[in-house]
């Protein structure tokens, strides 16, 4: 069973950074899996933020888009997520996601990936 693990969240001021992480346990980021931040705030619908498709190809919601910088690390199956200049707006519970089905449409958006995480809180104040 794969899991997912995030960390990383906490209280920040606003203009501050965090990088969150999420390690993946039993598979191998080698098998070229669609990875990706989503995001959920009190009374919100889930959102996309960044996601790494199986090529490499990374994309990013507008809202985040210069702030925000998605990567990974295959040799240590981590996922990672670096914010910068954080806004109160990006007040949510962060989750990782992870597909691995080779007709898996893998875009930001999509919210049918077979696997997530459990999710780490970042809190901006102002």
């Amino acid at each position: 069973q794969v899991q997912l693990v995030e960390s990383g969240g906490g209280s920040v001021q606003a203009g501050g950074s965090l990088r969150l992480s999420c390690v993946g346990s039993s598979y191998t980021f080698y098998s070229s899996p669609c990875m990706a931040w989503y995001r959920e705030d009190l009374g919100k619908e889930r959102e996309g933020v960044a996601i790494i498709d199986r090529h490499g190809h990374m994309t990013y919601a507008d809202s985040v888009k210069g702030r925000f910088t998605i990567s990974q690390d295959d040799a240590k199956n981590t996922l990672y997520l670096q914010m910068n200049s954080l806004k109160p707006e990006d007040t949510a519970m962060y989750y990782c996601a992870a597909d691995f089905r080779s007709w898996f449409d893998c875009y930001l958006g999509s919210h049918s990936f077979s696997y997530w995480g459990q999710g780490t809180q970042v809190t901006v104040s102002s």
